[in-house]
């Protein structure tokens, strides 16, 4: 059946390894296909393709970069006979996901040259993510050169963050020359989920506080209140915060100074050790940054990797109390991404750990969070004046609400 005019949004993620994609009804939200290409640049590349019908194919391909695999992913969908776009005129435009817009952008926007500088100048913040996002959204234009092309940002979500909680404790001319401040990321899945929230509560969203905790091989905590991202763990860049995968989060700046001066290490190598050797990579020393390889070494009575996951809960625990006390209150906590969707034992060791959270208000029911995990998962015990959700994020899905508007 032909898909009809304007009636349709394709929503693009392109990374440096890997380009994912969504085709979305508009009147009712509707996957009509989704699908990503991955291992660009290396061997094996292939493109995985699931249509309506939730068959899924999948056939090698050559794409050397984030711009040919965008290609390739237009030309399967457009293709005459069997692309389920074969018809343009179905698409009403092309959202991309981008990383970093900065402290220009604050919301979603139509791209236009201007925009398109503003994301090659957030390169030097963002350099593994912005540019193949930006390849990305040229590689649209190049194929569909009348379509609105919509670019929403992960950092517009925390342009909201006030001075007191963007600002480091630099020279003040840092920030007005350099914008060297904290800009905040995963901001369109803490959108995502903050709204979800609202209607699992049925309260709107500029009447809640909420505390989004996005935890995946990166982790961030954001403190919502009113439908604004007033705090967030993220910083300068995805480094700060909890430790994640192979990420240490924040740590004392002089360690970096200690590194160079008396370890005799390269800047390059630092980066190296701070982004790609640290946090459950490092810290658990089992050869694996996966939180669930860590949590079945811990509960074999592996000590060391028991560190890593005591340190990550303890961390996630000190922003729960610094956000709600930021907040003057909260009314939920919500989990989400990997590790905050799946795991029910790190959820457990959150709410019911060691320490327990009980004295906030915030009381975990064991079974309900064993329960699997649908639109929205309410896991708190009846006595809990906070509210414990778990709700899967859904990226593509905000990208695509966020195009629809600005359409």
């Amino acid at each position: 059946m032909p898909i009809p005019n304007k009636s349709t949004v394709l929503v693009v993620n392109a990374g440096s390894s890997s380009v994912k994609f969504t085709l979305f009804q508009i009147e009712d939200e509707t996957v009509l296909a989704t699908g990503i290409v991955e291992r660009i640049g290396l061997s094996g590349t292939r493109l995985v393709y699931t249509g309506h019908t939730n068959e899924t194919r999948t056939r090698a391909v050559h794409a050397q970069t984030a711009r040919d695999a965008v290609l390739l992913i237009i030309q399967h969908m457009t293709e005459a006979k069997q692309g389920i776009i074969a018809n343009k005129d179905a698409l009403a435009g092309i959202g991309h996901r981008v990383v970093h817009g900065g402290d220009q952008i604050h919301q979603s926007v139509i791209i236009a040259d201007p925009i398109k500088h503003i994301i090659e100048n957030c390169s030097t913040l963002a350099p593994l993510h912005n540019p193949p996002n930006l390849a990305g959204i040229e590689a649209c234009q190049r194929r569909f050169p009348d379509l609105p092309q919509v670019a929403v940002f992960d950092t517009a979500f925390h342009a909201t963050l006030p001075q007191e909680a963007f600002l480091y404790g630099l020279p003040y001319r840092f920030y007005a020359a350099g914008k060297i401040r904290r800009y905040g990321f995963h901001g369109t899945s803490h959108a995502y989920v903050s709204r979800e929230a609202a209607r699992h509560l049925g309260k709107p969203l500029s009447a809640l506080k909420l505390i989004t905790c996005h935890l995946g091989n990166g982790s961030s905590i954001t403190a919502v209140k009113h439908g604004r991202s007033i705090d967030t763990s993220m910083g300068f860049t995805p480094l700060e915060g909890t430790i994640m995968g192979t990420r240490c989060g924040s740590i004392d700046p002089a360690v970096v100074v200690h590194l160079m001066r008396h370890h005799q290490m390269s800047v390059d190598q630092i980066d190296q050790l701070l982004n790609k050797e640290s946090g459950f990579e490092g810290l658990a020393g089992i050869g694996s940054s996966d939180a669930r390889d860590v949590v079945t070494a811990m509960d074999a009575g592996n000590k060391q990797a028991a560190a890593a996951i005591n340190l990550y809960v303890y961390q996630i625990r000190k922003y729960l109390g610094a956000y709600m006390a930021a907040m003057n209150g909260l009314d939920a906590i919500v989990f989400t991404a990997g590790i905050g969707e799946n795991s029910v034992r790190i959820r457990e060791l959150i709410c019911n750990g060691g320490y327990g959270l009980q004295q906030l208000g915030i009381h975990l029911d064991p079974p309900k969070n064993e329960d699997s995990v649908d639109a929205c998962l309410e896991i708190q015990a009846e006595s809990s004046r906070v509210k414990l959700l778990v709700i899967p994020t859904n990226e593509a899905l905000e990208i695509a609400r966020q195009t629809i508007a600005l359409l």
